[in-house]
């Protein structure tokens, strides 16, 4: 039986990676997926590839227009909006005194921000329509600890998990149940990025920080984003009623909590 049948998602930062893999099993669940991405030639490729189901809308969760924009679109489009997934997040990392202002005002708007008034227009919609609806958060086990070379990405999924707790105390009287995903190392083009921040900080070769973070994942492994889709799966299906203000970690019991 599918799991999402009749549902519709709408997933933010879903034109690759983690997103579109969200987006993928959402579809093969018997949901429709919005495909909202910044990049809309990106998002459109990836919703024509995925097929039907798929449709791809431009967002920009650092503006509210854009965030109005694309939920009015999506109801208009699907009629309505079941699932939301905040998935739409920047990566940043520095040493603490190099930490500049522009770039923590970039992450923060895109992390938190963005996942704050995505989830406040989304829940005004669910209140609304009074069916009540699913809202996850993408929260990191980056939130849980501090790391010294990512202070500014860390604070911005300790809040997301936060926000996870208040949003899904307010908002469960209405039917809607919030919770979050806290992956753990999940290996991509985003990785490949953050090993090269870590080879040059920390003088190591190419690929040695990747080998490293995969061996102190007690599963033995990196993960990989379709490690992720079960539990948005659990989340968004009826399964999850009684689920409320949770963090689940996705990480391979690299953090237990």
């Amino acid at each position: 039986m599918k799991r999402l049948q009749g549902k519709n998602a709408l997933i933010t930062g879903s034109a690759r990676g983690i997103g579109r893999a969200y987006a993928e099993r959402y579809l093969r669940e018997g949901a429709q997926v919005v495909i909202a991405d910044i990049n809309l030639t990106a998002a459109q490729e990836t919703a024509k590839e995925l097929g039907e189901g798929a449709i791809a809308l431009e967002l920009d969760v650092t503006n509210q227009l854009s965030i109005d924009r694309c939920v009015e679109q999506t109801i208009a489009t699907l009629g309505s909006i079941d699932i939301l997934i905040n998935n739409a997040a920047l990566f940043t990392a520095a040493p603490l005194v190099e930490i500049s202002r522009d770039d923590y005002d970039k992450v923060f708007a895109v992390n938190f921000s963005g996942t704050l008034f995505m989830l406040q227009a989304v829940s005004k919609h669910m209140i609304e329509r009074g069916e009540g609806g699913k809202i996850i958060n993408m929260a990191s086990q980056a939130g849980r600890r501090g790391e010294p070379l990512v202070a500014v990405y860390c604070a911005t999924k300790a809040a997301v998990i936060s926000l996870t707790q208040s949003a899904g105390l307010a908002l469960i009287k209405h039917g809607i149940n919030v919770n979050a995903i806290s992956p753990g190392v999940v290996d991509g083009e985003h990785w490949d990025g953050v090993d090269a921040f870590f080879a040059h900080h920390e003088g190591l070769a190419k690929g040695e920080k990747k080998r490293q973070v995969g061996l102190a994942v007690p599963h033995g492994r990196m993960g990989v984003a379709e490690d992720l889709t079960g539990m948005a799966v659990f989340l968004a299906s009826a399964d999850s009623d009684y689920v409320v203000a949770q963090t689940y970690n996705v990480d391979g019991g690299q953090w237990m909590s």
